[in-house]
């Protein structure tokens, strides 16, 4: 859990914020693929730590919860289909009923309406 969001998460979020709150700047244009990089290289590490496994740490674990979440904020950048490992390993964390009851229950406090 700690991983996903000190290691794997800041370099991401650093993308979403060059994306959105930057793009208007001059010099967006040659940071983007410095951020793009960084995001990369921290997915890099971790398909290698995956490898071929199913899970981070053998059984599906909470960590692995939060870590598929964090790792959906990298879709739109099409750069999570650079890592066929780490994509395979987000959908099957996400067709796991725990990570939907998880996150349907996430979407309900955010949005304040009751889960289906």
């Amino acid at each position: 859990m700690f991983a996903a969001l000190s290691t794997v998460e800041p370099p991401i979020l650093d993308l979403s914020m060059a994306k959105v709150v930057e793009s208007d700047r001059p010099w967006s244009r040659e940071r983007l693929p410095l951020v793009q990089d960084r995001v990369r290289e921290r997915l890099g590490q971790l398909s290698v730590r995956l490898g071929d496994a199913d899970w981070l740490d053998g059984a599906f674990s909470a960590g692995d919860l939060m870590m598929v979440s964090v790792l959906l904020r990298t879709r739109p950048s099409g750069i999570l289909d650079e890592f066929p490992n780490l994509a395979a390993y987000v959908a099957r964390g996400e067709a796991r009923p725990a990570y939907q009851r998880a996150f349907a229950a996430q979407l309900a406090q955010n949005t304040g309406t009751p889960p289906a």
